[in-house]
C-alpha cells in the first residue's frame, strides 16, 4: 500500500530519512518494519511564527517495494542531419532552446562569445585575486549565462507549474540533486551547477548539434525582411533561422541593434545595492531565536518588498550562506551579484536591496534630457552604464567596491571602518548616499525602515551595503509576436530570455528559450 501524507512537523522531525520513518509509523499506526520506504516529495520552512515548522508531502511505501524510479526522462534524438538553427548564446535560454530542438528533430548551432563553463571559471577567479575583467569571459558571459556563476536558483514566480516542472526534470536528468523536485525553493549552487551545464553541452554535441566558443556575432543576416543568420568578428558566417539569446549584458547586441533600426525599446529595471548580513544575525531574526537555527534548519532567508513614492523596493536575489562577487563585463565598472554554494555554509547572507526604476524616471529624473532624447531606446541602458562608472571608487580598472554600513548610511555619515566581507576584491569605505541618485537612496531608506519593523534587528551597522546592484533584468526589450515569438519586423529572428526583456531568472529563461524552439519547429517541419 502507498500512502501520500500532508504533515506540519518539527525541524528535528525532518532532518533525515530515520526520523521521517519515524514520523512516518507515528501518522500511519505501521510498526517500523511495515515501513518500506519514505519519499519527499514537496518540502518547505514555515517560520511565520515563533515555532518553526517543515511542511512536507511524504510518499509512504508500506509492505510494499517502491518501484525503480526511472524518471521522466526526455529521449534526444540524432539530429545530425537536420535543419540547422542558430542560438545565440549558451545561457539557460539558448541550451534549453538547443534540447528542446533536438526533441523536435532540428540540429542546434550554439554561438557563445564566452569560453566554456570550466575555463570561464579560470577567468573568473582573476577578477578577485587580480582585479582583471575579460570583457568576453566573466559572471555575465560564458557558458552558462550570468546564472552559472551567481547563484543558481530555480524558482520562479510562474503559476504554470507544467513547464516549471519540465525545466526542474531536465537539469535532475543532467545531474542536478533529486532535492531541486521536491524543495519549494530548488537551488543548484555555484559549486554544482557547471557540471550539469557541461552534462547539456554535451547532450547537444552527441545529438549531433554544434557549441562554438569565444565566437561573437557582430551582425545579422538580413535579406529583405526576413534574418537568414549571422556574421562573427571572426569573419565566419552560420546560417539557418536565429535565437538571439545572448543574455542581459550584451550592450554591444542592443547599440547594434539599435543602429540598425531594429524595433527595441526601453525597459525598467531595477537598481541599488548588495546588502550583507552575518548568516548567525539573520538565522536569529527569521527563526525567532537567539541561538540561530540550530542542527536541522537550512541557512535562513528572506523576502522583501514594500513601495516608496509610488516605486517597488524589494530584496532580490537572497543568498543564504553566500557570497558577494565582482559582476562587471567591463573593467571600468563596478557591478556586484551574490552566489550560494550548494551547501551554503558560507558566515555571511547577502540579497540585492533595490529600486525599481522606469524608462520615464530616466528621462525625467536620472538623465540630462538631452541625452535621454537622444537614443529614447536604449536610455536605460545608458544610465544603468553611468551609474556602474561613477561608483567606481577610484576611477580606476580597480574591481575595489564602495561599501558602507546600513546604520550610516540611514545617518548619511561616513563608515570609518567596514566588517570582515565575502566580497574578496576589497571594500573602500564611501558614502553611498551621495554616490547613488537621491531618487534610489530615498526609497532604500524608507524601505529598511519597514523591513526592520517586521524583522527586529535587521537594520544594524553590522551589515554592510555594496555597490552597486544594477544587472537585475535587461534595460531594453526587443518587440516579438506573442504567438510566433518571431520579431515584430523581422521574420526568421526569435528574440529570447532574459536578454531580449522576456524572462527574469534560469527557469523563465529556459522556459522561454523552449517556446522558441517550438515556434521555429512549427514554421520549419
Amino acid at each position: 500500500m502507498v500512502k501520500e501524507l500532508h504533515l506540519r512537523i518539527l525541524p528535528e522531525e525532518a532532518v533525515n530519512e530515520q526520523s521521517l520513518r519515524r514520523v512516518a509509523c507515528r501518522e500511519t499506526g505501521e510498526a517500523p518494519e511495515a515501513i518500506n520506504a519514505v519519499h519527499v516529495l514537496k518540502r518547505s520552512v514555515d517560520a511565520r511564527q515563533r515555532t518553526v515548522y517543515i511542511n512536507i508531502l511524504l510518499r509512504i511505501f508500506i509492505n510494499e517495494e517502491p518501484a525503480e524510479d526511472t524518471g521522466e526522462t526526455v529521449e534526444y534524438k540524432d539530429v545530425s542531419k537536420g535543419k540547422p538553427v542558430v542560438i545565440v548564446g549558451a545561457g539557460p535560454g539558448g541550451l534549453f532552446a538547443a534540447l528542446r530542438l533536438i526533441e523536435l528533430g532540428l540540429r542546434p548551432v550554439v554561438i557563445e562569445r564566452g569560453k566554456n563553463v570550466r575555463e570561464r571559471k579560470k577567468d573568473i577567479a582573476l577578477i578577485s585575486r587580480e582585479h582583471l575583467v575579460n570583457p568576453e569571459s566573466n559572471y555575465c558571459f560564458g557558458e552558462g549565462g550570468a546564472g552559472a556563476y551567481s547563484d543558481g536558483k530555480l524558482y520562479t514566480r510562474s503559476k504554470k507549474r507544467g513547464p516549471v516542472d519540465r525545466i526542474l526534470r531536465i537539469f535532475h536528468q543532467h545531474g542536478a540533486s533529486p532535492s531541486i523536485l521536491s524543495d519549494a525553493h530548488p537551488h543548484i549552487g555555484t559549486d554544482q551547477l557547471p557540471r550539469v551545464i557541461e552534462n547539456i553541452r554535451n547532450r547537444i554535441l552527441q545529438s549531433g548539434g554544434e557549441v562554438h566558443f569565444e565566437t561573437c556575432m557582430e551582425s545579422l543576416i538580413i535579406k529583405g525582411d526576413q534574418v537568414t543568420g549571422i556574421h562573427t568578428r571572426d569573419d565566419r558566417s552560420f546560417t539557418g533561422p536565429v535565437i538571439l539569446a545572448t543574455g542581459h549584458s550584451a550592450r554591444d547586441v542592443y547599440r547594434y541593434l539599435a543602429g540598425r533600426q531594429i524595433a527595441l525599446e526601453a525597459k525598467g529595471i531595477a537598481a541599488g545595492i548588495r546588502l550583507e548580513h552575518p548568516q548567525e544575525l539573520i538565522d536569529r531574526i527569521r527563526y525567532h531565536n537567539r541561538n540561530g537555527r540550530g542542527d536541522c534548519l537550512p541557512a535562513a532567508e528572506y523576502s522583501f518588498v514594500t513601495q516608496s513614492a509610488g516605486r517597488g523596493v524589494y530584496s532580490f536575489c537572497m543568498c543564504p550562506g553566500g557570497f558577494v562577487v565582482p559582476a562587471a563585463s567591463a573593467p571600468e565598472e563596478i557591478v556586484v551579484n551574490g552566489m550560494s554554494p550548494s551547501g551554503r555554509s558560507s558566515r555571511w547572507a547577502n540579497a540585492g536591496m533595490v529600486v525599481e526604476i522606469r524608462p520615464e524616471d530616466v528621462h525625467n529624473v536620472l538623465l540630462p534630457v538631452r541625452e535621454a532624447e537622444k537614443d529614447p531606446a536604449l536610455s536605460v541602458m545608458h544610465f544603468q552604464e553611468q551609474l556602474e562608472q561613477s561608483c567606481h571608487p577610484d576611477g580606476g580598472l580597480k574591481q575595489t567596491a564602495p561599501a558602507q554600513r546600513m546604520a550610516d548610511f540611514m545617518q548619511k555619515r561616513n563608515s570609518p571602518d567596514l566588517p570582515v566581507s565575502s566580497y574578496t576584491p576589497g571594500l573602500l569605505p564611501s558614502p553611498l548616499h551621495l554616490r547613488m541618485p537621491e531618487f534610489i537612496t530615498t526609497r532604500l531608506r524608507e524601505a529598511f525602515r519597514r523591513f526592520d519593523a517586521v524583522s527586529r534587528g535587521f537594520l544594524t551597522n553590522e551589515a554592510v551595503m555594496i555597490g552597486v546592484e544594477t544587472r537585475t533584468s535587461s534595460p531594453v526589450r526587443l518587440l516579438r509576436d506573442r504567438e510566433t515569438m518571431q520579431h515584430i519586423s523581422l521574420k526568421g529572428l526569435y528574440p529570447c530570455g532574459e536578454g531580449a526583456g522576456y524572462a527574469g531568472g534560469i527557469v523563465s529563461a529556459a522556459t522561454d528559450g523552449e517556446r522558441c524552439a517550438e515556434s521555429i519547429a512549427g514554421h520549419l517541419l
